[in-house]
């Protein structure tokens, strides 16, 4: 028998399958090798996301030390490093959450405030100052109320007298003086006006009306400031901006303004006007008709001693905080005013069918003829129908505090929890 031969084109085709599986498993292995550093490249990023996480939740369960960096020690920290930096924006904190794994950097950025308990959450805290509380008309409290020693009974203003079938919808308990703001939120809120002058000259801006202003809060600060009135007019205003007037601001409906700070003695918002933000005035500020300011509005009136003195000793217009018909408000109005003999005036004053979502903060007089859905914490109720005066006295008031989210999250008051606000960009 002749040996077998094979035709030259055979061992060039078993050398070509060779070959190609040679590929394919080199291909398998890159494929593999591939996916492995992909694996882990992704756990890195996923565990620097979740560490920038704990670095907000650090925040909230201890208190940093303001203005500075604070380091939190990580298990298994080889290559790792989270750093939190707590300052303020406004009435809220602000905490920046720095991760690094290897090369992965992930920054988080939180306002943070305060939280009620979810059980027995305040509806109304009233301060004892001798005197009961008076409901007359169609007003409802429902929810957890602190009432002083003389409690809480009817009466009548002007023929009408109190019309629900009970005073309180809900339980009761006796009032002292009404809890205090927190210590450095009240700091921040004295001294949020010289701000401008540790602003760097390349942080101000000029503005045009009709453009759009937007900043990152990753971005240092951009600040607008003028001497003399500002009037926004056709102008957005997104992010980390802060605009400050010696005099006075004023806000056109043809605006938006979103996050930014507003600073002036006096701060106008004219009917219709859209939007969210935080405004610090020191002598006045009046929201429109028809307005509508979403969650975390924040509006508060600061009354320093020496206006306070200037106030009493002429016939100027009185400080106040006024809230006009069919506007809403979701967040905190807030009154911090000095003691006045003899005050028969309003310092907040919620008109018919005026709306707050959130929380009022007054340490004087509320005028409450509008609804809040949430807490009112004040040193004393006033309303003036028909000539008269009539202290501690609700009249056509609404307050109820199941209507507010149970995630709702306002100013911190001293010994409240923390909470987020928001998760700024």
């Amino acid at each position: 028998m002749q040996g077998l031969k094979l035709k030259a084109g055979a061992l060039q085709l078993t050398l070509c399958i060779v070959v190609v599986i040679a590929l394919l498993l080199m291909a398998f292995m890159l494929f593999i090798h591939t996916h492995n550093r992909f694996k882990i490249q992704n756990d890195f990023i996923i565990e620097t996301i979740k560490n920038s996480n704990k670095g907000v939740d650090y925040a909230l369960s201890n208190e940093l030390k303001l203005s500075d960096t604070t380091i939190i020690e990580l298990t298994n920290n080889k290559g790792k490093t989270l750093k939190a930096h707590r300052e303020f924006w406004g009435v809220f904190e602000r905490v920046t959450s720095v991760s690094k794994i290897k090369n992965n950097v992930i920054k988080k950025i939180a306002l943070i405030g305060g939280v009620q308990k979810k059980k027995d959450r305040t509806a109304l805290y009233v301060q004892d100052n001798n005197m009961p509380l008076v409901v007359v008309g169609n007003t409802k409290i429902s929810g957890l109320s602190y009432l002083p020693k003389k409690g809480v009974k009817s009466g009548s203003i002007s023929g009408h007298s109190y019309y629900g079938s009970q005073l309180i919808y809900g339980n009761t308990k006796t009032s002292n003086y009404i809890p205090r703001l927190f210590s450095e939120t009240t700091d921040q809120i004295a001294n949020i006006s010289n701000q401008y002058l540790v602003v760097k000259p390349d942080q101000f801006l000029n503005i045009t009306s009709g453009n759009i202003y937007r900043n990152s809060f990753f971005k240092p600060v951009q600040f607008i400031f003028s001497n003399s009135e500002i009037k926004l007019i056709s102008t957005n205003f997104i992010g980390n901006i802060l605009i400050q007037s010696k005099t006075k601001i004023v806000v056109e409906n043809s605006s938006i303004l979103k996050d930014v700070i507003l600073i002036a003695p006096e701060i106008e918002i004219q009917n219709g006007v859209k939007g969210n933000f935080q405004a610090f005035g020191s002598k006045s500020i009046i929201i429109g008709s028809n307005v509508i300011l979403d969650y975390p509005t924040a509006l508060v009136l600061n009354e320093n001693e020496t206006q306070s003195s200037q106030i009493s000793n002429s016939n100027k217009k009185k400080s106040k905080v006024l809230l006009r018909s069919n506007s809403i408000v979701k967040g905190s109005i807030i009154y911090l005013g000095q003691p006045k003999p003899n005050n028969y005036e309003s310092q907040i004053e919620l008109e018919e069918n005026a709306t707050v979502y959130g929380e009022l903060y007054c340490n004087q007089n509320i005028d409450l003829k509008g609804t809040v859905f949430g807490s009112v914490y004040t040193n004393n109720f006033i309303t003036k129908q028909s000539g008269s005066i009539y202290q501690n006295h609700i009249y056509n008031g609404t307050i109820i505090i199941d209507e507010l989210p149970q995630e709702y999250v306002g100013v911190r008051l001293i010994n409240s929890l923390k909470g987020v606000v928001k998760w700024l960009y």
